[in-house]
């Protein structure tokens, strides 16, 4: 389900990733949004470890209202949405499924960089943690 039609693009592209992920044999597939600057791989790992064969993981947005990743195991678990409440029509659409689920805590992919709002946001925490994207904040002068 798509609520707004800017993010069919985004849906089209995922379905396509999974739909490859699926032909490589992909037992679960994570779909992560490009634009989460203080993204920790540790905790992906963390997220991607121990997955059972049926789940669904909705990592939210700093707002709680959109999703910045989404794990879904086995690949077509679910249709992925995208944009304003997305974090709600996944666990709807996970319900609906019967396929378990959970809302995960990722703190450093729950930033990303939509409004010029997230940009403040990026910019102070990388000022209250100079060790932490130091590429990023190079580039932005910090």
């Amino acid at each position: 389900m798509v609520s707004d039609p800017e993010d069919a693009g985004h849906v089209e592209a995922a379905l396509a990733g999974i739909a490859r992920a699926e032909v490589e044999g992909a037992e679960q597939v994570v779909l992560l949004a490009g634009d989460c600057p203080l993204l920790d791989p540790r905790e992906l790992d963390r997220l991607l470890t121990g997955v059972p064969d049926r789940y669904v993981g909705i990592v939210p947005d700093r707002h709680g209202t959109g999703t910045n990743a989404l794990l879904l195991s086995p690949p077509n678990a679910i249709v992925p949405s995208f944009g304003e409440g997305s974090r709600d029509r996944h666990v709807e659409s996970a319900r609906a499924t019967g396929i378990p689920f959970a809302i995960e805590n990722l703190p450093s992919i729950e930033l990303d960089l939509d409004t010029p709002a997230d940009a403040i946001a990026l910019t102070r925490e990388l000022a209250k943690n100079p060790k932490r994207a130091r590429r990023t904040a190079k580039a932005l002068g910090i």
